[in-house]
């Protein structure tokens, strides 16, 4: 921005505004008044406030209530904020009015002083740009199309990634099997295809979860303008409003039959949420299984070993850590903690709105942009070209002794405790023990304790 300055004049009274700048006296205020982080709401935001103009001047135009002319400058003029031409004129901090309303008039400024340019004609901020709306539709129409838009075309397509990914793993490794682990100690076998396959699940049923929540955040507020009645809208205002929408995005959006609801409460906003939150909960479990399998080399389990990708320590040659895996645990952690903040903001909806949308568009949008980076870098930096170290696991299973487990049915529980104790407590092999302590013969103990069978469910008990 420029040293020099220009007056300007809004109700209040005149403002001094960078020279370049394309915004007016409001979002000077706004850039005095709030300087709390340095924080700026993110463009996938700015976009979908730039839409909602774009799609608001379609329908004012159709509707008779805005000429051609001036209605053709502002849709030109918001598709090139939409296509992230004018991006370094939005300095607005986050934690501003609860409203959005800096945002709001922040987007209505610089649309209004391009369309004045294009159009030749006089454009005002508030009369054209922003006809038929407020800020307190505005902006939560934008965090639902926000959202909406990039679990459509971003997360959605990361998730499916992910899951085909798990799932190309799991077959490649379906003949290897392992010794399971429940509260971290031994336990029944497994093949890695089996936990593999079980990660792959909750992935897609993550998703499944959000995309039941996609109806919902598709259908708009627009249209109730100041708290929900529709005033200074034309009455077909939010039905034109969406077929502008829904054409431009090819996404199926609607009018709420409630506009009330949509700009008193986030509810939706809060839903989608904690749909997230359950997605970084599965993929912060993924995450954590890979370092585990991955621990050591030589005093961890070093089941695996996951691709080397920089070196691990300043003062340690040669040694390698599990960065990807860590990453993405701490992206997990941040959308927890987001989840919080979004809860907490969405509980102010103080009467007919809420009044911490600033900060609800923020987290949530940069929960749905960490879940989709960590799903892509879980997919192709970590479970893609994994290794596994098949002696590591063939010796730790056939020491195994809770394998005695599927002696229970033909020995009994006590029986079997002693036979695991023993084994123990020797360091030998469970199959050994039990044909010193049992009558079994070694064709039936080879059969009932084959690491392969008891991946299957074992034998059936012949009793």
């Amino acid at each position: 921005m420029s040293n020099n300055f220009r007056t300007e004049q809004d109700s209040m009274g005149t403002v001094d505004v960078p020279e370049d700048a394309l915004y007016g006296a409001q979002t000077q205020r706004a850039v005095n008044n709030f300087q709390m982080s340095q924080l700026t709401l993110p463009f996938a935001f700015i976009r979908a406030v730039a839409l909602i103009k774009y799609c608001a001047a379609e329908a004012n135009e159709k509707l008779g209530l805005i000429d051609r002319a001036r209605s053709d400058a502002i849709m030109q003029a918001a598709l090139e904020v939409f296509e992230g031409r004018w991006h370094n004129q939005f300095p607005v901090d986050v934690f501003q009015t609860g409203s959005g309303t800096s945002t709001n008039m922040n987007v209505n400024e610089v649309l209004a002083t391009l369309a004045s340019r294009y159009s030749g004609k006089d454009v005002h901020p508030n009369d054209h740009v922003n006809l038929g709306q407020s800020s307190n539709d505005v902006i939560p129409t934008a965090i639902q199309v926000s959202a909406a838009r990039r679990l459509h075309r971003k997360l959605f397509p990361a998730l499916r990634h992910l899951e085909s990914t798990i799932e190309a793993k799991a077959a490649e490794l379906g003949h290897v099997v392992k010794t399971g682990r429940t509260h971290l100690m031994d336990a029944m076998p497994l093949t890695l295809a089996q936990e593999l396959r079980a990660w792959a699940q909750q992935i897609s049923a993550a998703r499944e979860r959000l995309a039941a929540l996609l109806p919902q955040l598709m259908s708009l507020p627009q249209g109730g303008t100041a708290i929900g009645t529709g005033i200074n809208a034309h009455p077909k205002f939010a039905e034109e409003f969406c077929v502008s929408l829904t054409k431009f995005t090819e996404m199926s959006f609607t009018s709420a039959p409630n506009k009330f609801v949509g700009i008193a409460s986030q509810d939706v906003a809060v839903g989608v949420s904690g749909a997230l939150t359950s997605l970084a909960t599965a993929q912060m479990k993924i995450a954590n299984d890979l370092r585990w399998m991955n621990s050591g080399p030589l005093a961890g389990l070093g089941e695996i070993a996951l691709p080397a990708l920089q070196p691990g320590s300043s003062i340690m040659p040669g040694k390698v850590n599990p960065v990807i895996p860590e990453a993405i645990a701490m992206a997990c952690a941040q959308v927890l903690g987001n989840h919080t903040t979004i809860s907490v903001a969405g509980q102010s909806g103080n009467f007919q709105l809420n009044v911490m949308l600033p900060l609800i568009a923020y987290n949530l949008l940069q929960s749905i942009e960490l879940m989709t980076s960590s799903a892509q870098a879980l997919a192709d930096q970590a479970i893609q070209d994994f290794v596994v170290n098949e002696d590591k696991l063939e010796e730790a299973l056939a020491k195994n002794p809770i394998l005695v487990t599927a002696l229970n049915p033909v020995i009994g529980y006590s029986k079997a405790a002693e036979i695991a104790k023993k084994a123990y407590q020797e360091k030998r092999p469970i199959i050994d023990v039990a044909r010193e302590m049992t009558d079994l013969t070694e064709d039936e103990l080879k059969a009932r304790l084959d690491p392969k069978q008891l991946t299957d469910g074992g034998l059936a008990d012949d009793n």
